[in-house]
């Protein structure tokens, strides 16, 4: 098993703060890497930081808006003073505008979802494939936090699910470009596990009914996510890159 071990690896990770991103800062840490958490909320970051190390873990916390390309560089220069250079980048910062459609949602709004859950994702990318290059770095992996409404989605998540579609073509893309710098690129999809981005939708009325939709009858949990994170992060996917890891209790593959 020692393939999954992240033992050595120094790994960053965005959205650090909240939500599925609270939770795979200590999956990293666990595995063995020093984590460096990201996100606007620093006062949260370090109280999760304070749970990682309790727990045995190395990690830091330090401020990041993927919004802000300053903020982008210094999150990388902080990482580096602190541990060294990235091994892992899991690109987790992600937001929604609510139930919107495209007819009435506003142009802030969807400004606000693209610049975070995509061109953020390609900021962070692009900064971390920039130093391994000048760096002259034995190569990286990226992990992007997906999810199942880049393929299926419902109404009211128009902006979210088009960031989403982005994403996944945004990582077979840079799979291809950031190969000849040894640095893989793989995607976690999961389905719908309740978050902030997904508490609209599964505190509604509706959602019994979305739930008995799902082939295994239930919501995801975080814990369903710390396996396949590992798979990607680790050498144990040494031979995946560009792939997108669907974690969804089978929602995909059910009839509609």
């Amino acid at each position: 098993m020692d393939m999954f071990s992240l033992h050595g690896k120094v790994a960053l990770l965005s959205g650090a703060s909240t939500g599925i991103g609270r939770h795979l800062a200590g999956t990293l840490a666990t595995a063995g890497a020093k984590v460096v958490l990201g996100a606007r909320s620093v006062d949260k970051l370090e109280d999760r930081v304070a749970e990682i190390r309790a727990a045995g873990g190395i990690a830091q916390a330090v401020a990041l808006d993927v919004r802000d390309l300053a903020s982008v560089i210094a999150f990388f220069d902080a990482a580096e003073k602190h541990f060294g250079g990235a091994d892992i980048l899991i690109n987790n910062a992600g937001v929604e505008s609510g139930t919107n459609t495209y007819v009435t949602l506003d142009d802030a709004s969807w400004d606000a979802v693209l610049d975070t859950n995509l061109k953020g994702l390609w900021w962070m990318t692009r900064e971390l494939t920039r130093r391994v290059i000048a760096q002259r770095r034995a190569g990286a992996v990226v992990v992007n936090i997906s999810s199942i409404t880049s393929d299926r989605t419902t109404k009211g998540m128009f902006p979210y699910a088009v960031s989403k579609a982005g994403v996944n073509q945004a990582t077979r893309v840079m799979a291809l470009e950031g190969a000849k710098h040894n640095i893989r690129v793989n995607a976690l999809s999961p389905g719908y596990i309740y978050t902030n981005v997904s508490k609209t939708l599964l505190d509604s009325d509706i959602a019994p009914e979305f739930v008995r939709r799902i082939p295994q009858r239930r919501l995801g949990e975080f814990n369903d996510l710390d396996g396949p994170l590992l798979l990607l992060a680790s050498d144990a996917s040494r031979y995946m890159t560009g792939s997108i890891v669907v974690v969804d209790g089978g929602h995909t593959v059910s009839s509609l």
